[in-house]
């Protein structure tokens, strides 16, 4: 049904954003298929990602335990958007076990408030990395040291709650921070390991590293 939102052609301005409300509509639909319902209020930057600035963030309290924090800024259905062999478009999202808060999201002595500013720096360069980069699936990434905030971070990215193994039209990545000891073994042995190791320990798809590493 809406295959026609993928095959280029020329347009005016109009068409254009009249195709891209539709599929905002038609993409906010499937995230909450897959991170299930979507809270009713949004993270909105001062200055739009678009001209250089911060992503809006969206909260998603209602699928598995604690909280997903997901873009909507990256998947266009006429604009170029992040890809991989996985998706033909995407958008991230990053899990805390910490329950939404958002009357703490920029507090630095509780739960909540760590985790959201954690999410939201990694999710803000990655989201930038992403529109020149393909990110597939058990692939890792390392931030390097000289970063503020983020510097050394170790990742992991996954495709979530999927179980099709075809190329698929749109779907959301997961992004998972590691410890180096597990970054290095994905490494080393293939992320899919690792995923499932993550997933066997019940750490999969959390960030939180106040857990004890898998290896």
């Amino acid at each position: 049904m809406f295959k026609r939102f993928f095959k280029k052609k020329e347009l005016s301005e109009e068409e254009i954003q009249r195709l891209e409300e539709e599929w905002y509509d038609v993409k906010s639909k499937r995230m909450e298929n897959i991170l299930g319902r979507e809270h009713d209020m949004v993270m909105h930057a001062l200055i739009p990602y678009e001209v250089g600035g911060a992503l809006d963030l969206y909260y998603y309290p209602s699928g598995i335990p604690g909280t997903a924090i997901a873009t909507k800024e990256l998947a266009f259905a006429y604009s170029k958007s992040s890809q991989n062999d996985k998706f033909e478009k995407y958008e991230l999202a990053m899990f805390t076990r910490e329950e939404l808060d958002l009357d703490k999201a920029n507090e630095t002595d509780c739960g909540f408030g760590i985790a959201h500013q954690n999410i939201s720096a990694i999710l803000n360069s990655i989201a930038r990395y992403s529109e020149a980069a393909k990110l597939n699936p058990n692939e890792t990434c390392e931030f390097p040291s000289e970063m503020e905030n983020i510097g050394g971070k170790c990742l992991i990215f996954s495709a979530y709650n999927t179980r099709k193994s075809d190329r698929e039209e749109f779907g959301v990545m997961a992004v998972v921070e590691i410890f180096r000891s597990e970054m290095e073994f994905a490494r080393e042995n293939g992320g899919g390991r690792l995923i499932q190791l993550l997933k066997d320990n019940g750490c999969y798809p959390y960030s939180d590293l106040t857990r004890e590493p898998v290896i």
